[in-house]
């Protein structure tokens, strides 16, 4: 089945203790849209503006992500985040956000899109996700994604968006700001009660914690030796995992365990290479050879 990605489509502007990178592809929905693209056909949603590099575009067609969603502002500017990471890359500080297009875009799916089964609402406003909802038609899965930003700015857009979504996905400090817990287990006890069946709270390079009906699930993280640039690694980790979702039969909340894996997977190639440059190199064989060797680590 397919999956349709909605999000941010950006110009990521990347520095860390060793290099600089300037305007490379970035923001949650390219980042998401890659890494799904691996394990089923995939529909992006976004907006750019004239400034966009056609190499970009390129890309997406690479990867065989349908751009009939892509709306092109030509005398507009494309949304731009440039940041710094400290020698600890756990720890990073926005230098400057250029909205640009997204400010004020208002989604409108093509008609193909409206019956898209798998529905993965990467990090971008509340607003635009509630809009995207309003036009699906019995979508099988939906799954949001979010930042703190939002819960600072727009709450009530995000409490009642969760009321409308299968799956939240969340990090840990965004459930403590979200509940007030301390606790991530505490803490999802009390998002399942704002709505979502399932809950995952990403843990970065410690992993995943996923909640549903059926318990818990802990999920490891790949171990890396290296990390060169983390930006969008938690969007190709979701990513990964609808994508994964959307290609598997059977049992649900089964399948979600194996898609968390091979989202985890996935997101540990982002971490390889500044923006999407080392996702592009991966291959499905690739990916399936990281999750045999995380699972051999994980049994016991």
């Amino acid at each position: 089945m397919s999956v349709l990605v909605v999000g941010t489509t950006a110009l990521d502007s990347i520095k860390t203790p060793k290099a600089e990178n300037p305007r490379l592809l970035g923001g949650s929905a390219s980042h998401a849209a890659v890494a799904a693209s691996f394990f089923a056909p995939t529909k992006l949603l976004g907006v750019v503006g004239g400034d966009f590099p056609a190499k970009y575009l390129k890309l997406y067609q690479k990867h065989g992500i349908c751009l009939k969603g892509l709306e092109h502002v030509r005398d507009g500017q494309t949304f731009h985040w440039s940041g710094e990471y400290e020698v600890n890359m756990n720890n990073r500080r926005t230098l400057n956000t250029v909205l640009g297009v997204i400010e004020h875009w208002s989604p409108k799916l093509p008609g193909d899109y409206e019956t898209t089964p798998y529905v993965l609402l990467a990090n971008i406003a509340p607003p635009i996700q509630h809009a995207v909802i309003d036009q699906l038609e019995r979508p099988k899965f939906i799954i949001a994604d979010t930042m703190d930003l939002w819960m600072n700015i727009m709450l009530p857009e995000l409490l009642r968006l969760l009321k409308r979504v299968d799956a939240f996905v969340l990090n840990e400090s965004e459930a403590h700001q979200l509940t007030k817990e301390d606790n991530v287990f505490a803490a999802m006890k009390k998002i399942h009660k704002l709505g979502p069946k399932y809950i995952i709270i990403k843990k970065g390079s410690h992993g995943a914690v996923l909640s549903g009906p059926n318990g818990f699930f802990i999920a490891p993280a790949y171990p890396l030796r290296k990390v060169v640039d983390p930006t969008g690694a938690g969007d190709s980790f979701v990513g990964g995992m609808i994508g994964y979702l959307a290609s598997a039969k059977g049992d649900l909340e089964k399948n979600l365990r194996r898609a968390i894996i091979h989202g985890t997977v996935t997101a540990s190639f982002c971490c390889e290479g500044f923006g999407v440059v080392a996702t592009t190199r991966a291959t499905r064989q690739s990916i399936d050879l990281r999750v045999k060797e995380l699972e051999a680590l994980a049994r016991f």
